[in-house]
């Protein structure tokens, strides 16, 4: 029985391995999601009864485990160095031309996409990997071997038993970055930031939840037939690695070397050094259709004895050059990292920063987030970073440039409240002090609650807000509709015509729709997009959804089509609060509006695009951003997803689009293109 057993597991790796193989690096599938859960379970479930036969190597190991992982330091066996950079094409090519002249033999040059991600260190022994490290500061690195176990594209058997140390990237596509990052409150700003925060995740079952790639470029072999860059990466791509897409070899020589090598790519492009130019000025061109981020290129010399012959500076290769597409906005100085509270308790640290300018505002003030992303980032103060303004909007540190020379570690988050010395508790990525009335929450509350794009009420800003709470008039949100303004006549800057306005508003705000008074209230998770989805799906009423939450059954919002597990919790917990319900029923007593009328209108052309699933891809002539053709669709009661599935039902497809049409003609999708669209939204 158990020899049974042992050859149904062998079986079962073996053909989960190869599922998984024209999946993730064929993109090829043969079988059904379905049908591989299916394989996947009973493998899982054979090795959970009979754990003597499962492999160090098993598919099984990318689920990951609920043990917290201590990351500890370990030295590189190879340093690991950084990039000399240069910004613009004419400084690439006079590198190029001084790096020829110093060299005797033939000389080629083989350009990589510069993946925008978060750098690996990988340790294999026998073809079986046993070690993963940050690159840390290229000297040390830290241990995050059992969450890089869980990324499906990096193999845990390699294709021979070979023992050798890889360096490669660890990335998200844009696509589900997108989707990932709605989940966290957007605090992430790029896919490289929130790879390297998760790779940081203390427990791995959580790290296999996240869909991160991988790239892999330089292996060190130590094996004299491997003296050819380009031979390394076919090499590469033998064992099993992801290597790049559309890799570029420019040779000074006209033979035909590699000619096996290139039929086995057949998208690599070969060149002569005249066509680099060329090369590059497609890479640009091409950038924006891929669904992965690339900051730039990285140009290095093909021939592993004339890297020898440059050598290298203390901080960089010699042979080897990032041409990057951007410049950094600005550079700066952390001086300082301040800890702010938030109106749900939120702990957010803010670099204070040596001002700069950013596209015509000085900039000295910049979020850190949390600790997630200031470890990911190593961000220290005294450090040099690269400061930017999202959506030229928030000011965020990018990267770190340069590292402090005080001996300052990365930033670490305080144990209590900075305001009121409450005890902080972590929950997910953040930290949060639970004190309702902690003086920094209740000034949040309330300034969010009267702010623009929310009850916009006129003369109560922040800063009369403050005012208002010193004086004692106002504790909490209800006591702006229950104090007399009129006490206010007589206090500093509180003049008749000011306590008048203040009145008006309080009254024009109380006309404010349902939808406006509960999205103001604050509650976590319950902001404009989410009471949105709620009034749409039938909850127009403060009482309808008050009696929703009393079950305390997940699924009853689970069910509704933009609500995860986590938003329904979040809902559930938050209305059934006592204070909070409390604080409900004051605002009703005071006159605000909890219910809203929908009109048959509405509800009839909620029904036009319902069961339909759509994406979309390229830019439009009505549609700018194209994301508001995407709010016509859930106006109409379609669903709409940011990446193409097999579930996927349409693709609205405009001008240069990705390669998302590819996937959605593959998957049999409806292709439908903007003037079908409009002529299906006037219908």
């Amino acid at each position: 029985m158990t020899e049974d057993i042992k050859k149904r597991i062998f079986f079962l790796v073996k053909e989960i391995r190869r599922h998984q193989d024209l999946y993730y690096k064929k993109t090829q599938p043969e079988i059904s999601d379905s049908e591989y859960d299916a394989l996947f379970d009973e493998l899982l479930e054979l090795e959970k009864k009979y754990p003597e036969l499962a492999s160090s190597d098993s598919p099984t190991r990318r689920v990951g485990s609920d043990l917290d992982n201590e990351f500890p330091e370990v030295p590189h066996e190879v340093p690991m160095l950084s990039l000399d950079k240069v910004y613009r094409d004419d400084q690439l090519m006079e590198w190029i031309d001084k790096v020829g002249k110093g060299l005797f033999n033939d000389l080629s040059f083989v350009i990589e996409e510069k993946v925008d991600g978060s750098t690996i260190v990988l340790h294999y022994e026998d073809g079986i990997l046993k070690r993963a490290v940050t690159r840390g500061n290229g000297l040390v690195g830290n241990d995050i071997t059992e969450n890089v176990r869980t990324i499906r594209d990096i193999p845990l058997r390699l294709a021979e038993p070979v023992t050798s140390v890889f360096r490669g990237e660890i990335y998200l596509n844009l696509s589900d970055f997108e989707a990932l990052n709605k989940e966290v409150d957007n605090i992430y700003a790029n896919p490289r930031n929130f790879a390297a925060g998760s790779l940081r995740r203390k427990k791995s079952s959580e790290v296999s939840k996240i869909p991160l790639r991988s790239f892999v470029y330089e292996g060190f072999f130590g094996d004299e037939t491997m003296i050819e860059h380009l031979v390394v990466l076919h090499r590469l791509s033998q064992l099993g690695f992801h290597v790049g897409n559309d890799i570029g070899f420019f040779s000074s020589s006209t033979d035909n070397r590699y000619e096996s090598i290139f039929q086995a790519h057949s998208e690599w492009v070969k060149g002569s050094f005249n066509d680099i130019g060329d090369y590059i000025h497609k890479k640009l061109s091409e950038r924006e259709k891929l669904d992965y981020e690339i900051d730039g290129l990285v140009v290095k010399v093909g021939e592993y004895a004339e890297r020898d012959r440059l050598g290298y500076t203390s901080h960089h290769p010699r042979w080897a050059m990032a041409y990057k597409f951007e410049a950094p906005q600005a550079i700066s100085d952390i001086l300082n990292i301040e800890v702010q509270v938030g109106r749900t308790g939120r702990i957010t640290p803010v670099a204070r920063i040596k001002p700069v300018r950013i596209s015509g505002t000085t900039v000295s003030n910049v979020t850190l987030h949390n600790q997630d992303y200031i470890t990911s980032l190593d961000v220290a103060v005294g450090d040099k970073v690269a400061v930017s303004r999202r959506g030229d909007v928030i000011p965020a540190v990018e990267e770190v440039l340069e590292k402090n020379s005080l001996g300052n570690k990365a930033f670490l988050l305080p144990d209590i409240c900075p305001v009121c010395k409450s005890t902080l508790v972590q929950e997910g990525a953040h930290h949060f002090c639970t004190n309702r009335d902690c003086p920094a929450r209740i000034y949040g509350r309330l300034s969010f609650f009267v702010a623009r794009g929310q009850m916009d009420i006129e003369n109560l800003g922040g800063e009369t807000i403050r005012q208002l709470i010193d004086l004692g008039y106002v504790k909490d949100i209800p006591d702006i509709y229950y104090f007399n303004p009129d006490n206010l006549l007589g206090h500093e800057g509180f003049a008749e015509k000011k306590v008048a306005l203040i009145k008006e508003g309080i009254e024009q705000s109380k006309k404010r729709p349902y939808s406006s008074v509960l999205s103001s209230l604050g509650f976590d998770e319950i902001g404009p997009r989410v009471v949105e989805i709620l009034i749409d799906e039938g909850y127009t009423s403060i009482d309808m959804l008050l009696e929703a939450a009393s079950k305390k059954d997940s699924e009853v919002f689970t069910r509704i089509q933009g609500i995860g597990p986590k938003i329904a919790r979040r809902i559930i917990d938050q209305l059934n609060d006592r204070d909070n319900r409390e604080l409900i029923h004051r605002l009703k007593e005071a006159g605000l509006n909890f219910s809203e009328e929908v009109s048959k209108k509405e509800i009839e052309l909620a029904q036009t695009f319902s069961g339909e699933i759509w994406c979309v891809t390229g830019t439009f002539e009505h549609f700018k951003p194209r994301e508001r053709a995407m709010d016509e669709v859930k106006r109409c009661g379609g669903r709409v997803t940011s990446s193409v599935t097999s579930k996927t039902t349409h693709l609205l497809v405009g001008k240069n689009p990705g390669s998302k049409e590819a996937k959605a003609r593959q998957f049999g999708t409806n292709i439908v293109y903007e003037e079908e669209f409009l002529k299906r939204l006037e219908e």
